[in-house]
């Protein structure tokens, strides 16, 4: 079986990141077989170039590729990163959470429209929280080395629902 549309694809894989070829690479993620990444091909719901390229692969295949940041996260925009005034995170009683609130945190935030943001904390000042909201892999090269384990036919649930059900998929 071919990893194609509508398909459960299970892969195990290691994640870098570069600034430039040949530069050195920091690994920012790993599966293994205990807890593999397995998602429906097709979905929308991955980079284009990771699908495009896992076509075709089968089970055993070993895959080694890069996606440039343009076509991954997009570069960093400095409109993303916001100074967010002191008082926002301040309790009834003026303190802020320093078990929450500190440099190198991701925050679950809102927006004055109610989307649901998360912003990393960059700096605290005396008067502001600087946020940076962009994708935490914006502005980097993704380098992916790793293997397909299992590819099997999506159910018609998993169809209709767009995502995978089950072991290492999503659970109602």
């Amino acid at each position: 079986m071919k990893a194609e549309k509508n398909k459960v694809v299970t892969v195990n894989y290691t994640l870098s990141t570069f600034e430039q070829e040949g530069m050195p690479e920091t690994t920012v993620e790993e599966t293994n077989a205990e807890h593999p990444f397995v998602f429906l091909y097709g979905s929308g719901d991955l980079l284009e170039d990771f699908e495009s390229a896992l076509a075709n692969k089968v089970k055993g295949d070993k895959f080694d590729f890069r996606i440039a940041y343009e076509r991954g996260y997009g570069p960093v925009h400095v409109d993303h990163i916001v100074n967010v005034p002191l008082e926002a995170f301040k309790d009834k009683e003026g303190n802020i959470d320093d078990e929450m609130v500190y440099v190198g945190n991701v925050l679950p935030m809102q927006d004055h429209e109610g989307n649901h943001l998360q912003g990393l904390v960059s700096e605290i000042t005396d008067v502001h929280v600087k946020m940076d909201f962009n994708h935490p892999l914006a502005g980097k090269n993704l380098h992916f080395i790793g293997e397909i384990l299992d590819i099997r036919p999506a159910s018609l649930e998993e169809l209709s629902h767009g995502h995978v059900h089950g072991p290492g998929g999503h659970h109602h």
